[in-house]
């Protein structure tokens, strides 16, 4: 008997030991430790507006009455991936719209399912409160591509075209318990930032990417919208294309050739059910916008004054 008290005590600080540590470790690592406030937003580019979920940090130029396009960004990285595609295309005459979803960069951080309908219930509540006119062009990248398919089937008549950039194609849905996810995702932060560089050709290029990323991970509420948006966003691509397909839009489909994040090979894919303009890229991973942006944005513009 009292070695099986002993056995029970020994067990039982053992498991208290393994928690404070693991604990530590998380507290050591967490990079969330700020409430993203008004007046951290004081001195941060952009606007920002109320909308039914939660405050959006957009940005809005051009002329009043130039035809509307709008730059959806990805899964974690905010709207300053499109920053020379959004001069460009503003330089060129087009209103353009660029916006950090719900989650990420400087909008809110909603404690609620990041699914399907709040992605897109926050794109029509811009499109709305910023009184757009006419039929909008969408272009979207990686998780943005597949999140904009996904708003054009919901509301075919409110687009002109679509422009899809590497799109996000397999599920995001882990195989591990979503408890485990969050915890992996706090004590590897670091890892999460650094792995951004994974997405272009010749990441030596783009040293500062990494350090634009950190600051959103400040703020509580990322990781959430990022764990949250892996297993709640339901993604059904082939799906999601046969319905674009049959909403008659032109589309224009551009890809990296050397993309590892979403492999090239998914372009085949998604040609199969959905009619495209196809646009490979030489010499660019997962960011082609980024890594050739004169190539990618002259042929945007080609496809936009397209008759």
């Amino acid at each position: 008997m009292k070695i099986l008290k002993v056995s029970i005590i020994i067990v039982i600080f053992l498991v208290g030991a393994s928690a404070l540590i693991l604990y530590g470790f998380y507290e050591y690592n967490n990079k969330e430790k700020k409430v993203l406030t008004a007046a951290d937003r004081k001195n941060i580019n952009g606007k920002f507006i109320k909308l039914s979920k939660g405050i959006t940090h957009y940005q809005l130029e051009g002329p009043e009455n130039g035809e509307v396009v709008i730059l959806v960004h990805g899964f974690s990285v905010p709207y300053y991936i499109w920053d020379g595609t959004y001069e460009f295309l503003v330089k060129n005459g087009y209103r353009v719209l660029r916006y950090d979803m719900y989650g990420r960069g400087y909008s809110d951080r909603p404690y609620t399912i990041y699914d399907k309908n709040l992605y897109n219930t926050q794109l029509l509540d811009l499109i709305t409160a910023l009184k757009l006119q006419g039929h909008v062009n969408l272009a979207g990248i990686s998780f943005g591509g597949e999140m904009i398919t996904n708003f054009a089937c919901q509301h075919p008549d409110m687009i002109n075209k679509v422009i899809l950039i590497d799109p996000a194609y397999e599920s995001l849905k882990p195989s591990a318990p979503r408890h485990f996810t969050m915890y992996n995702e706090a004590v590897n932060s670091n890892k999460r930032a650094k792995d951004q560089l994974n997405d272009f050709l010749y990441p030596k290029e783009h040293s500062g990417w990494v350090k634009r990323y950190l600051p959103q991970m400040e703020y509580k509420g990322f990781r959430h919208a990022l764990v949250s948006t892996m297993y709640d966003y339901e993604q059904h691509s082939r799906e999601s294309n046969i319905c674009l397909n049959k909403a008659n839009k032109p589309v224009l489909l551009i890809w990296g050739e050397k993309d590892g994040t979403s492999p090239f090979r998914y372009s085949d894919s998604i040609r199969s059910v959905l009619k495209v303009d196809f646009f490979p890229v030489a010499g660019a991973a997962h960011l082609p916008s980024v890594e050739k942006p004169d190539t990618v944005n002259s042929k945007i513009l080609a496809f936009l004054k397209q008759e």
